[in-house]
């Protein structure tokens, strides 16, 4: 396991990263949201899939996968037909039109990519690739993992109890402190 500062660099490094995506984004046409990317992004890596598939794989809530959705319906890039084995859910797919603007924001960030790194060998892009994959699939187990719990903090000191207080048989002390219960997180992928 990496040292501590390891870890710390390497949360100031992903902080920093922001400006990256920031970049890439402002390489997109002026009308496109990000979010629109990162929907045509799975549909044309993973194929058509359920709108709940979708949102796992972006990692974000129902509402904001419907709206990223209907936004690209709207704009052609995804049609919605009926599952043959659901007719109440809908199956996404890119359209042609999505497809070409898929392919279109691709090259864009290739370009912008192909120019910012220049001067790297193709072996430190490679490992770069590489790297961040590994990262990716880091975060993308969705297995329910459990939480560290901490130790239970001591109770403190009972308080004696009042002369006129009830008799032991009367009423009940009060109830023993109780060990913090372990929970459970789920981890979503990240986006694909």
């Amino acid at each position: 396991m990496a040292e501590q500062t390891r870890y710390e660099e390497l949360v100031r490094q992903l902080s920093a990263f922001s400006a990256v995506k920031r970049e890439l984004r402002r390489s997109m046409p002026a009308d496109f949201h990000s979010g629109s990317a990162a929907v045509l992004t799975a549909l044309g890596r993973h194929g058509a899939m359920r709108m709940s598939r979708l949102t796992e794989l972006l990692a974000v809530d129902l509402s904001v996968t419907s709206r990223q959705v209907a936004q690209a319906v709207e704009l052609g890039w995804i049609e919605r037909s009926p599952d043959p084995a659901d007719k109440r859910s809908r199956i996404l797919r890119l359209t042609p039109a999505g497809r070409v603007q898929l392919d279109t924001l691709f090259r864009q960030a290739t370009h912008l990519l192909t120019e910012r790194l220049h001067d790297w060998s193709d072996d430190d892009i490679g490992l770069l690739a590489q790297l961040m994959s590994r990262l990716r699939d880091s975060f993308s187990d969705c297995r329910p993992t459990p939480r560290a719990t901490p130790p239970p903090s001591p109770a403190p000191p009972a308080a004696p109890a009042p002369p006129e207080a009830a008799a032991p048989s009367e009423a009940p002390g009060p109830p023993a402190p109780r060990a913090p219960q372990d929970t459970e997180t789920t981890r979503t992928p990240a986006n694909a």
